[in-house]
């Protein structure tokens, strides 16, 4: 089945599209996208992961045309920010 991947660390983007078996989880996607060895910042066990925008979990089972999202840690706290004049 034919499904995507993003990932984005403020640096580059990556947009790949892959093929994967049918059944094959989030984390399964991942690991076939060789994204963790383009990306050895990403910790899996602390990051979030979607499917288009919305959070969900690593065993997630994706269906056909799926877009897999690893999402990047939150550097500051939008709370806690002191709003910028733009």
């Amino acid at each position: 089945m034919n499904v995507g991947i993003a990932y984005d660390n403020g640096k580059k983007q990556v947009w790949l599209k892959l093929e994967v078996p049918d059944g094959s989880t989030v984390r399964e996607v991942i690991d076939h996208s060789k994204l963790l060895k383009m990306f050895p910042e990403i910790d899996l066990d602390s990051q979030k992961v979607g499917i288009f925008g919305k959070t969900t979990k690593l065993d997630t089972i994706v269906t056909e045309g799926s877009r897999v999202e690893v999402y990047r840690q939150i550097t500051a706290d939008p709370e806690t920010v002191e709003r910028r004049d733009r």
